[in-house]
Parts: C-alpha cells; sequence; structure tokens
C-alpha cells in the first residue's frame, strides 16, 4: 500500500497525527477520533487487502473474534475497519486505545537485555495471554518486541486484532527473525508458530539480540538450519532449557503455551525462594561471625570493641541468631512503613491491582494490631501474598521485595 502521511483521516473520523511504531505486519499511528473527540491508537496493517473478496472476509472475521477476547494484558479494540488507498489498493486498520508505554523493542535497543528474573516475569504474563488466545482458538502470528507495550500496569501484548483462527491458511504476516520454519512450507496456522516467536522474544530479552542474524524473508528462506537453537548462557539451567525448547525446530517438540506458564511460574518462584534462603544464610554467618569475635574478646581478656552493644544469643535462635543494639533495631512502624512503601511504589509493585493493594493494607492493619491474633504475626499476610501470586495477580519481583520487608516486620515484632 502507498505510505500513510500525517494529517490523513481514516473512514472520515480517524485523524492520523504521527507514527508511533512500526513492525513486521503494520504501523501504529497516534490519532484522533473527530468523533468521539479522544486521542486513540490506530493500527495499519501495511500490506494491502488487494481486492480478493475471501481474504477480506477473513480478515474481518479474525478481527471480530479478536474483539470478543478480553484480556488484562492486551489492548481493547474500539473498531476495525478498511480503507482505500491512493494506489487503488485496500488495507485494514484496528483502533485502540492510546497507552501510556515503552514499546519492549525502544527498551531493549536503549538499555541492553534484562536481567533473567525481569524478562521471565515480562514472558509469564505474555505467556498466559497466549495460553486464553490459543484456549479459543486464536493464534496471534506476530509476538515481537515491537508488539509488547511496557507501561505501568505490565507488559501489553498489542495485535490480536489481526489473529488468525488455528487451522487457517498460512499467509506473509509476520517479523521475519520470529517466523517459524514451518511457515515458509506453507504449514496451516497453529498456536506452535506464536510459541517460536515467544521464544525468539525471550532469547532477544535474555540477551539483546535475536538468536538468528537472518532479519528478512528472503534471507530466512535461504537459511537451512540442522543444528540445535542456540542456548542462552548464564541464566538458570530452566529458562535456558525453556528458550531452546520453545526454538525447536519441529513444531511438536514445542512446548504449549500453558507449559510455558508453568515452567516460568516454577522458575520465578525456585528464584524467590533462593533469594530468602540466601537472605538467611547472610544474616546468620554475619550473626555467627559477630559471636566469634564477641567471644575472641571474653577470652582473651581484651576490651570490648567501642561502641559495640553486649550481644547475646536470642531466645528465638531459628530466626535470629542475635538480638539487635537498641540503636540499630528497626521499629515496627518503620517497618510497616517499608511494607506500605513497597506495597505502593512504581516498581516493583505498580502492576499489582488497587483491589488487592487495598486488600492487603488491611490485612497488614490486622498483622501489627494489638487486638490481632496473638502470636500469628505476618503469617496471614504471607498466605495472601502466596494466594495472590498464584492468581497471577502479583508480579515475582514484588512478591519478594514485599516478603523481605515482612520479615523486618516479625524482626521488629520480636523484639519489642
Amino acid at each position: 500500500m502507498s505510505r500513510l502521511e500525517p494529517g490523513d483521516v481514516l473512514a472520515r473520523r480517524y485523524l492520523l497525527l504521527d507514527p508511533l511504531a512500526r513492525g513486521g505486519m503494520s504501523v501504529i499511528w497516534r490519532a484522533f477520533d473527530q468523533s468521539l473527540h479522544r486521542m486513540i491508537a490506530v493500527k495499519v496493517l501495511t500490506a494491502s487487502l488487494h481486492t480478493d473478496h475471501g481474504e477480506r472476509t477473513n480478515v474481518r472475521s479474525e478481527a471480530r473474534a479478536a474483539a470478543r477476547f478480553t484480556h488484562p494484558d492486551t489492548i481493547e479494540i474500539y473498531d476495525y475497519g478498511e480503507t482505500v488507498t491512493t494506489s487503488g489498493g485496500v488495507a485494514a486498520y484496528v483502533v485502540m486505545p492510546l497507552l501510556d508505554g515503552t514499546p519492549l523493542a525502544e527498551r531493549l535497543e536503549q538499555q541492553g537485555p534484562l536481567p533473567w528474573t525481569e524478562a521471565a516475569a515480562i514472558a509469564l504474563r505474555l505467556a498466559r495471554v497466549l495460553m486464553a488466545g490459543h484456549a479459543r482458538g486464536l493464534v496471534h502470528r506476530d509476538v515481537t518486541a515491537e508488539n509488547v507495550l511496557l507501561t505501568a500496569d505490565g507488559p501489553k501484548l498489542l495485535d490480536f486484532g489481526i489473529a488468525a483462527w488455528a487451522g487457517d491458511p498460512e499467509d506473509d504476516r509476520g517479523t521475519p527473525p520470529y517466523v517459524a520454519p514451518e511457515r515458509l512450507l506453507g504449514a496451516a496456522t497453529h498456536p506452535a508458530v506464536d510459541v517460536y516467536a515467544f521464544g525468539v522474544l525471550l532469547h532477544f530479552m535474555l540477551t539483546g539480540r535475536t538468536p538468528y542474524p537472518e532479519t528478512t524473508w528472503e534471507e530466512i528462506e535461504a537459511a537451512r538450519r540442522t543444528d540445535p537453537p542456540p542456548r542462552v548462557p548464564g541464566v538458570p539451567h530452566a529458562i535456558a532449557s525453556l528458550c531452546q525448547r520453545c526454538l525447536a525446530h519441529r513444531p511438536r517438540d514445542r512446548p504449549t503455551a500453558a507449559e510455558i506458564v508453568s515452567a516460568l511460574t516454577s522458575a520465578l518462584g525456585t528464584a524467590t525462594l533462593g533469594r530468602h534462603v540466601r537472605r538467611g544464610l547472610t544474616v546468620a554467618g554475619s550473626a555467627a561471625v559477630a559471636l566469634s569475635a564477641l567471644l575472641w574478646f571474653q577470652q582473651t581478656g581484651l576490651p570490648h570493641p567501642p561502641e559495640r552493644a553486649a550481644l547475646k544469643p536470642s531466645p528465638t535462635t531459628s530466626s535470629r541468631l542475635l538480638e539487635s543494639s537498641p540503636s540499630t533495631a528497626v521499629t515496627v512502624e518503620q517497618a510497616v512503613t517499608d511494607f506500605r512503601t513497597a506495597l505502593e511504589a512504581k516498581t516493583p509493585c505498580g502492576a499489582t491491582d488497587a483491589d488487592v493493594v487495598l486488600d492487603l493494607q488491611q490485612v497488614l492493619r490486622g498483622a501489627v494490631s494489638p487486638h490481632g491474633p496473638s502470636g500469628s504475626g505476618t503469617d496471614n499476610l504471607r498466605q495472601k501474598l502466596s494466594d495472590r501470586w498464584r492468581e497471577g495477580r502479583l508480579e515475582p519481583a514484588c512478591l519478594s521485595e514485599l516478603e523481605a520487608r515482612l520479615d523486618d516486620i516479625d524482626s521488629a515484632l520480636g523484639g519489642d
């Protein structure tokens, strides 16, 4: 199709202002809805629908199906339409809300690869979207870094407005580095093509580059890949293996979206557990060193180190080996404030729903109230955090931070 320009109007309604992002299949425009007087985003397919009535009917059907597909991590579809270009072709467009965020591709280009836990957390959210879409028979076909928007509410997967039904004939929609090998052979649309693209995206997030160098249709058609997919270095075995499996040459060797969700949930849960084990070992190690030094001073008869309170084992040695000096102890009020600050901070808990935040705040009040359940400490709140994480309503990084703050609260409560 001919290039659209700022100032063009689609359907005598949508005024195009400036392009926001370009992908292999479409261009996203910042636009103004002249009927409803609101800012919007319009995604215009770069390939013309020509005049083939059957193809146009299929695209309409796909858009309608995707419009009925709702998920918290996708973007709502306001409208779908077709426009005649100046060259006489027919191009499809999708109208969506205009969200404030950063394309994942831009984030990776400017700052490089992500820490594996952050990449896995984003991937988990996207995998849940794919799992829900695949369950309805929808295949995205263009899972790319350009189609992921990082917002204050977490990552959003764009472009389900031009998804296809599983089993539809193959077409040329897609972005070359993310295109599965079987698509070059004309295989019917299948959820496995999304899994392959997901593997490319995960590799990109972890390394800052796609797994293969080809960037055009001609290059990927000429490529002959016989070696196993490349393995991501420097990340946990479970993550590296998952990424490699998603990139398997044969569709049947790739995991399903549901299996990806399970694998990522397990990997992130293990990372959270490991963090707390390491934190506990560090505290225990520091305490042991301090106690050894104290015993040495006592045995040699040397004076205690200046400005240090005498240390003695705490009755609750299983959780805290030494009592803190009164001058350095964290009060209950400070520990509670730190928890609330972490919960309300944009990082890492900015994507947490408002109702979840309110619920956690209420449970927190009960945990520290003198009228609360005696001896239970933060047990109820920890269980609440675990439940919300399993429901997908709490990011792993947020869970880890909040649990660390609960450790401080328990320590303060125990010291009162």
